[in-house]
């Protein structure tokens, strides 16, 4: 069933620069993760806590929270269920890690763009033209370039992870390639409930509800699976805070506030910049220094290739 997004009026901002500005945000969650020694669903949660802390604050300021009232029910649900796949896309991607090789892990969950694309079109009546799907194409293609770099010994190395499963046994590679997947698919729910829902709600309302909805889930996983929220040592706490004010508040809420004004297979194809900006930062951030290779390089300039055919603006759609 379609479900076709109402006419938007003229953003405030332009939204190719909030757009960079969110990945920018998006590219220190891996260096901060990387410096943090807690279990990942640990980081996840008090990220999102300190998150809403900080949304908490400008609902009060703006008196924006009055909106919920305003909301129809359907939309409530869908952004509760948004937060939860939210919460379940940084479960599933961050597990997958662990089973399978980044190159794979990170090959399947930029699949994301490709799904969105579809079921935006199935859903909220937005099909990309030609162009932007040559385009998505394109920048999927820059990822999986960023991924192969991953591998030691790089394209020759692909054989022996589809061959060895990297690192582990083919039923454990199976399953991190799995979890990929489900990153991939709750990604994509996660951005099309967004553009659905932002239609009629503002931003600060809908992330309220979307980032509580992920903190419950969150915090409902961790504990299910016996993790220690606390004590932590200041150092973890800074690192949370980090994540918070980067990562989630530049990052996904910019482009939440993208949503609002642009289709949701634009918005989310900006995301796959942030492999390539975590890797520029790696390299200068004290503690990692990690210097990237060429073909993090060359797969990085073929993404924004991707996403700058994408992102020009469609004749056929004022909206794209």
């Amino acid at each position: 069933m379609t479900t076709p997004v109402r006419a938007q009026k003229s953003p405030p901002a332009p939204p190719w620069l909030v757009l960079a500005a969110s990945v920018i945000g998006f590219s220190f969650a891996a260096p901060l993760i990387r410096l943090s020694t807690a279990a990942p669903l640990v980081i996840a949660t008090w990220r999102m806590g300190f998150s809403l802390v900080l949304v908490a604050i400008a609902l009060l300021l703006t008196g924006s929270w009055r909106k919920w009232a305003a909301l129809n029910r359907t939309d409530f649900l869908l952004a509760g269920a948004g937060g939860a796949m939210l919460a379940l896309h940084f479960w599933s991607w961050n597990t997958s890690l662990v089973y399978t090789s980044v190159a794979a892990s990170v090959s399947l969950v930029n699949l994301q763009p490709a799904l969105v694309a579809i079921v935006s079109a199935k859903w909220l009546g937005e099909r990309p033209s030609t162009r932007q799907s040559i385009g998505i194409a394109i920048a999927i293609l820059g990822a999986l370039v960023v991924g192969v770099a991953d591998v030691p010994g790089g394209l020759a190395g692909i054989g022996t992870v589809l061959t060895s499963g990297a690192g582990g046994s083919g039923g454990r590679a199976l399953l991190g390639d799995a979890l990929a997947v489900l990153g991939a698919v709750t990604a994509t729910a996660y951005y099309l409930v967004g553009r659905r829902v932002r239609q009629n709600l503002d931003l600060w309302p809908y992330v309220g509800l979307v980032y509580s909805a992920a903190f419950v889930t969150l915090l409902t996983l961790t504990l299910a699976t016996g993790e220690a929220m606390l004590p932590q040592p200041p150092r973890e706490m800074a690192i949370f805070a980090g994540l918070a004010l980067g990562p989630t508040l530049l990052g996904h809420t910019g482009l939440n506030w993208a949503l609002g004004y642009l289709p949701a297979f634009i918005v989310n194809l900006t995301v796959l910049g942030e492999p390539v900006g975590a890797t520029l930062l790696a390299a200068i951030i004290p503690g990692i220094g990690e210097i990237p290779g060429a073909g993090v390089l060359i797969g990085g300039i073929i993404v924004l290739v991707g996403v700058v055919l994408t992102a020009k603006p469609s004749k056929r759609s004022p909206n794209c």
